[in-house]
């Protein structure tokens, strides 16, 4: 099943006099449940293709449709009642509110919903467990690591079970071990949930936990490899020589 559908997408910066095309006419497609990578070198567009898929950014042209819901002619508040209800959302910088614990800052979400209590708790604790921070629910984001502040990020966007999530270099700020604890339990949610999820990085081990890795270059998909019953580390080596061609994509 297609969860999102982009055709023709188009981003342009500027005026008549200095346009700067970022995205020519990309094509995608992903299906409920899959893992899913944007790789590109720095300049490349990945950034700005996931700002329009997340409905971050507008297109100048194309439509991209989530659960069959075409949403880039929207008027704000329409949009804002769709992201609501479709959208999870993982940063690099966390983007947690320092005045909330732990479990108030995963809530969020809920409360904008009007989730009863009973409810919105039940669902903290299944998502916190899962992720490992249950534990951490009274502590407020000043008390705990940046592998744990991102660990309530991705909590915040998985809670409301969100059509999709986006994850834009969740890993970016987090050191290996936190990296690698963040991806196991993204992985291991993917599995069990049929999450969907869509992350831009720059990390080839990073994007070795996928199942999809979509490579971007000047504006356009150059290409892509799909995991299969490839090991993580043969999937590793497969993106490592496809950067190689790509000429490298370090930041």
């Amino acid at each position: 099943m297609i969860i999102l559908q982009a055709n023709k997408i188009h981003k342009t910066y500027g005026n008549k006099f200095n346009k700067q095309e970022v995205l020519k006419g990309i094509d995608l497609r992903v299906n409920k449940g899959e893992f899913v990578s944007i790789m590109g070198a720095s300049g490349s567009g990945k950034t700005t293709l996931l700002n329009v898929l997340s409905s971050i950014d507008r297109v100048s042209q194309g439509t991209i449709e989530i659960e069959g819901k075409e949403f880039t002619g929207m008027k704000e508040k329409q949009l804002a009642e769709f992201r609501k209800h479709h959208l999870g959302f993982i940063f690099q910088e966390y983007n947690l509110l320092d005045t909330l614990t732990v479990r108030e800052n995963v809530l969020l979400p809920l409360s904008i919903k009007k989730v009863s209590k009973k409810e919105a708790n039940e669902k903290f604790k299944e998502i916190a467990t899962e992720l490992g921070i249950y534990e951490l629910m009274d502590k407020y984001p000043g008390e705990i690591s940046g592998g744990q502040k991102q660990r309530t990020s991705a909590a915040r966007a998985f809670v409301h079970d969100p059509s999709i999530i986006f994850a834009d270099e969740p890993t970016g700020a987090l050191d290996s071990k936190s990296a690698s604890d963040l991806l196991n339990k993204l992985s291991d949610m993917n599995e069990k949930l049929q999450s969907t999820i869509v992350m831009v990085t720059h990390d080839p081990v990073a994007a070795s936990y996928c199942s999809r890795v979509i490579f971007i270059k000047d504006g356009q998909i150059y290409t892509e490899l799909n995991k299969g019953e490839e090991s993580r580390q043969a999937f590793f080596n497969d993106i490592i020589k496809t950067q190689g061609v790509l000429g490298g994509v370090q930041e």
